[in-house]
């Protein structure tokens, strides 16, 4: 059973100077993670799924299993299932916004790690840190990856 202090839930937009098909394009290309967002490595296992290492500033390392649920080019989605440290499920979705795009990151996932689960009332806030801290990382590795001269694709 699972308990809602297990339990989170991430919502948030990355406003990105680059065309929605140019974001998707990035966010599509898993392989090419690590090169941009450091706190991210990726093993691919076959063509819909693979192993995903997530590092923040508690010198943790998330141990994923990841599996393609959805990619839909047309409306920009992009959908994985993970199992591990976490289990649920995180989305990207890419709309236009402006003269650029908008990355909708969502994320709902219960811990599953016995460490992190015995600490989950306290350690709560320091979870959420952490993973804002990650995924401010992430943005702005994105950033620097769309303004460079592969950004046209």
């Amino acid at each position: 059973m699972t308990s809602r202090r297990h339990l989170y839930r991430f919502r948030e937009h990355w406003d990105l100077d680059a065309s929605p098909d140019a974001v998707y394009a990035a966010l599509e290309a898993v392989d090419d993670y690590p090169s941009w967002w450091p706190q991210l490595s990726f093993a691919r296992i076959d063509r819909h799924s693979g192993t995903l290492g997530i590092r923040s500033f508690l010198r943790y390392e998330l141990r994923l299993a990841a599996r393609e649920r959805r990619r839909d080019p047309g409306a920009r989605v992009l959908e994985v299932a993970v199992d591990g440290d976490l289990a649920g499920w995180i989305r990207w979705t890419v709309l236009p916004h402006g003269p650029g795009a908008r990355a909708r990151f969502e994320q709902e996932v219960e811990l599953r790690n016995p460490r992190m689960r015995r600490w989950a009332l306290v350690g709560r806030p320091v979870f959420r840190a952490s993973h804002d801290w990650v995924l401010c990382r992430g943005r702005r590795g994105l950033r620097r990856r769309l303004a460079g001269p592969a950004a046209g694709i």
